[in-house]
């Protein structure tokens, strides 16, 4: 009953901003409304109507409006309001003449092609892309008489091309038999594909749309691009033919979003009156996603300005002509220095089997197609450090005076020491070894001799988010004896196909901390990198304690490499710890030796250390 109240609301309203001078009868409403109920497309919006229409048609107010079209206009307003359907119009056309379906006669073949020239726009672009516009969808029974010469005028021209823009921005007419073999040119032949579902109200009855099995000539295929252009001027079947191929992952729609038409539309005389009714007598439901592109219209894969949807739509196709390249190019990078050899094999195997399979054909910009390499890979290889990545730009070195220096250590560390002369130092991220090695006296004197008289230490590594592992031997060494030398890791590396030896230094500036006193190392799903094989050595030798969560199955600092000439570059870890004894980290992080969530992970170290120390006294 709600929509009987809103509408007769509407009515009433609409109709008080006229005076009533002239007057129309009753049964004007009533007959529109027989109309609409009996062939509107969506029965099921029109509840109430009914009783909403009876109760109008006693409304003098409306009825007494002073002429045809001022009622027609409130008439069309207080349906749309209560449907919420723009296309449901009301006219008054006394001197309307009903328009005769178009037939086309016999015509010699020079007219024919004449014809057929003015309303078809072909042409080859650079690059080999085949460019066709179409301003009316042909239907079947025109089709079957003008195929052949279409064949020799257009479409063998078409088949050649590498790529197709098929441009349907200027189309608002069409013939629903035609969506069917639009669509099912750039299909396979076999299994048909149900594409649409077309529901007509009068005679209550479901077409099927499928793609056809037989083609007068040869079909576009499946694998070579296709960009569909529209505008907001795009209606009714080239709508229909845009959403199919589009839910269909056969076309990228580049445009504006469409017009929001109907698949059929009819218009009524009201009883004998000058009145009319435009209704949409039919809908199309897409199998895919159960829905419509009626009244909301079809959204572009890639939205732009109409007048931009060609030299748009070139851009992306000439995109997709590197893509084969820049995947092949990337897998061969892969292959030939990820760190993990057989894994790098098989991503590249697997990687140039998902461009076989059309699954970079969509890309419509050099970012979607970083983003998704970037993901494929990732998932891949189990790996999130191998990935797209942009060039890294080349710094010019800084230059820094001691004073600055001194300062960058301060906010670089942070110190303190707790009860029972815990010290505690937190930095989060590692630096290189030349850079820190230049500084190192400086870091001894304003950090390292803070903390390293504690009777035990705290490292706070939660936030360190790694850097270069260069300087990994001599962190560590800190932490062991200089008496003897203690072998931290081997380290792989792929490119030069040589392993290398961590070795603890037997110089080291300032004091070691050395192996007796107790050591608790902080971890979070943050701790990545350079910090996770810190963690690791100090895990496997036994020499501290691993507090948090576990650490982010980063890597050792991937390398970036470039994809040849094509702009986009690469993250390829290079090198990977020693796994001959057991698992690395990498991929996999290190689990602590107390698991606790990560903001909870310094109160629990203090509380073990304490309890510690107080059973000592």
């Amino acid at each position: 009953m709600a929509k009987t109240f809103f509408l007769v609301a509407s009515l009433l309203f609409l109709g008080n901003v006229f005076y009533s001078h002239a007057a129309f009868p009753p049964s004007v409403i009533v007959d529109m409304a027989k109309l609409v109920m009996d062939n509107y497309c969506t029965p099921e919006k029109l509840d109430g109507m009914a009783q909403a229409i009876e109760a109008s048609g006693g409304n003098t107010e409306v009825l007494n409006i002073p002429d045809g079209e001022s009622l027609a206009r409130v008439l069309s307003a207080g349906f749309q309001l209560t449907i919420h359907d723009p296309r449901l119009v009301i006219s008054y056309e006394p001197k309307y003449v009903p328009a005769v379906a178009p037939h086309m006669p016999p015509l010699p073949p020079e007219q024919l092609i004449a014809v057929l020239q003015t309303s078809i726009k072909l042409d080859i672009l650079e690059g080999n892309i085949g460019y066709l516009r179409i301003d009316n969808i042909l239907g079947e029974e025109v089709a079957e008489k003008v195929g052949q010469l279409l064949l020799d005028l257009v479409w063998n021209k078409i088949l050649p091309t590498s790529a197709l823009i098929f441009d349907l921005r200027y189309t608002g007419s069409g013939d629903i038999t035609g969506i069917p073999y639009i669509v099912s040119y750039f299909t396979e032949a076999e299994p048909q594909i149900h594409i649409d579902s077309v529901y007509d109200r009068p005679s209550d009855t479901t077409t099927k749309l499928l793609t056809m099995t037989t083609l007068l000539g040869q079909r576009y295929g499946v694998n070579k691009p296709l960009i569909v252009l529209t505008s907001k001027n795009t209606k009714g079947i080239a709508e229909d033919v845009a959403y199919c191929l589009q839910n269909l992952k056969r076309a990228t729609i580049v445009g504006e979003k469409t017009a929001g038409g109907s698949v059929k539309v009819e218009k009524f005389r009201v009883g004998d009156s000058d009145f009319y009714v435009t209704i949409p007598t039919a809908k199309s439901i897409n199998p895919v996603t159960g829905s419509t592109w009626e009244i909301v219209g079809v959204t572009p894969d890639v939205v732009v300005e109409a007048e931009d949807a060609l030299a748009t739509a070139i851009k992306i196709l000439n995109l997709r002509a590197k893509v084969p390249a820049i995947i092949e190019g990337s897998a061969a990078l892969i292959a030939d220095n990820y760190a993990f050899e057989a894994v790098g094999a098989k991503v590249a195997e697997q990687l140039r089997g998902l461009l076989a399979g059309g699954e970079y054909g969509m890309v419509v910009s050099k970012t979607s197609l970083e983003a998704k390499l970037s993901a494929d890979l990732k998932t891949l290889s189990g790996d999130k450090s191998l990935k797209t990545t942009s060039n890294p730009p080349v710094l010019p070195p800084m230059e820094y005076s001691p004073e600055m220096y001194i300062e960058l250590v301060k906010v670089s560390f942070q110190t303190d020491i707790f009860e029972n002369n815990i010290g505690y130092l937190r930095f989060d991220m590692f630096g290189d070894f030349e850079e820190v090695k230049a500084i190192a006296q400086i870091i001894v004197e304003h950090v390292w001799n803070k903390v390293v008289n504690t009777d035990a230490m705290i490292i706070d590594l939660r936030n360190n988010v790694g850097g270069p592992t260069t300087a990994i031997s001599g962190f560590c060494s800190y932490f062991f004896d200089a008496d003897k030398q203690i072998m931290l890791d081997k380290l792989y590396n792929r490119q030069t196909g040589t392993t290398t030896e961590l070795l603890t230094l037997p110089e080291l500036t300032g004091a070691r901390y050395g192996s007796k006193k107790s050591l608790l190392i902080l971890t979070s799903s943050v701790t990545s990198g350079a910090a996770e094989e810190f963690v690791y050595i100090m895990k496997k030798l036994g020499r501290a304690m691993i507090v948090g969560e576990t650490t982010a199955g980063d890597s050792h600092p991937p390398k970036v490499f470039s994809v040849g000439d094509t702009g986009v570059f690469l993250s390829i870890p290079t090198i990977h710890s020693d796994i001959s004894t057991g698992p690395a980290w990498e991929g996999t992080g290190i689990t602590p030796h107390i698991p606790v969530a990560a903001d909870a992970a310094l109160g629990t170290a203090k509380g073990i250390l304490n309890k510690h120390f107080a059973g000592q006294k």
